[in-house]
């Protein structure tokens, strides 16, 4: 796997360069009110959906493994659904005729690929020998809960930071150090270090190379993103990193917002405060949001449904991936609401 990663990563870094020279401007409002520094693609609003399910299925993951057998998780079904998930979202970037933008085409065929490349290694090691180690064992072992721990914590932090900050070294640390080496069911527990010590390996130096590589090509980016909202919203402790920039015609401001996971919960508050968005990002067409709803729940206006997939551990609710119209994201976030659907997220450019 860890071979296979590295020519993956080394395609990325040198292509990518060539490949994003060749973008050209994408798609915003012809005279965007937020600074150019702020104004970000519209494109990218289809295209970083691909990358929050490599959070979405470690999160699954990590919620699943906490009560059930790691062999018994559906890894061709998560590849399945990424890659489906990434032509829907393309083909909708074909269709409504925006940049490409093949840098980043390059950089979710990579992620992808390793992903695929993890899962179906882990799917194969899980069935031949995880099941057996899992046969003999009597009760979940302290590697077994640890294994729960880590996944849920890595999700968690990577839902505001990149993957490849993630600690993995601190993570297999405190696997030889916190965990007892003997104890209950010997097999399945040194079976569960040799696994976990490798899996901890193997990301720990994928993550130094790929840390290595993004800060030689690209900038840091904002970790902020500029909202056009009216009227302006009022003074909230909820909302601390709310920063207004400036007055606007009528009623409206120009507002930063954190950027990321935080958006969703920025957007949600705000909206439940009556305020409406105008642009995000200096975009002012539409938005790309997911929503968790029963099997049942059809999308009605202002949102329209691009896809749908099933939660695969979480029978009889799916996951639907909806396009609204910036200016209607407030009213559909305040509907969903009213009906406790929950918005998973909203993906800000």
């Amino acid at each position: 796997m860890s071979w296979v990663r590295t020519i993956l990563v080394k395609v990325t870094l040198f292509a990518a360069v060539g490949f994003c020279s060749l973008a050209g401007a994408a798609t915003t409002p012809a005279t965007p009110l937020a600074g150019p520094e702020h104004i970000r693609g519209v494109e990218q609003t289809l295209l970083t959906y691909p990358e929050w399910f490599l959070v979405f299925s470690p999160y699954e993951y990590g919620e699943y493994i906490d009560k059930s057998a790691p062999s018994r998780f559906p890894y061709y079904g998560h590849i399945g659904q990424f890659w489906e998930s990434y032509q829907a979202v393309f083909k909708e970037t074909r269709r409504r005729k925006l940049e490409q933008n093949p840098g980043y085409h390059l950089m979710i065929m990579v992620i992808g690929i390793s992903t695929s490349v993890e899962y179906a290694i882990k799917s194969a090691y899980e069935t031949l020998v995880g099941r057996l180690t899992e046969a003999s064992s009597s009760a979940r072992t302290p590697e077994d809960n640890y294994a729960a721990l880590v996944a849920k914590d890595y999700v968690r932090f990577i839902r505001v930071q990149p993957w490849y900050e993630y600690n993995f070294d601190k993570a297999l640390a405190g696997l030889w150090r916190d965990l007892p080496s003997t104890g209950p069911n010997m097999l399945r527990k040194w079976e569960r270090r040799f696994a976990l010590t490798t899996e901890y390996l193997i990301k720990t130096s994928y993550a130094r190379l790929i840390k290595l590589g993004t800060q030689s090509i690209y900038d840091a980016a904002l970790p902020v993103t500029a909202v056009v909202m009216m009227p302006a919203p009022a003074t909230n402790a909820n909302l601390p990193e709310l920063k207004l920039i400036a007055k606007l015609p009528g009623d409206a401001v120009l507002a930063t917002v954190p950027r990321y996971e935080a958006f969703t919960a920025y957007a949600q508050a705000l909206a439940m405060q009556g305020i409406s968005f105008g642009e995000i990002a200096g975009n002012d067409s539409f938005i790309l949001v997911s929503v968790l709803a029963p099997d049942a729940w059809s999308a009605a206006s202002p949102g329209a449904q691009l896809f749908a997939q099933p939660i695969l551990t979480q029978p009889g609710t799916k996951r639907v991936v909806l396009t609204v119209p910036v200016k209607s994201l407030a009213a559909a976030l305040n509907q969903w609401q009213s009906i406790n659907l929950q918005v998973e997220h909203i993906f800000d450019y």
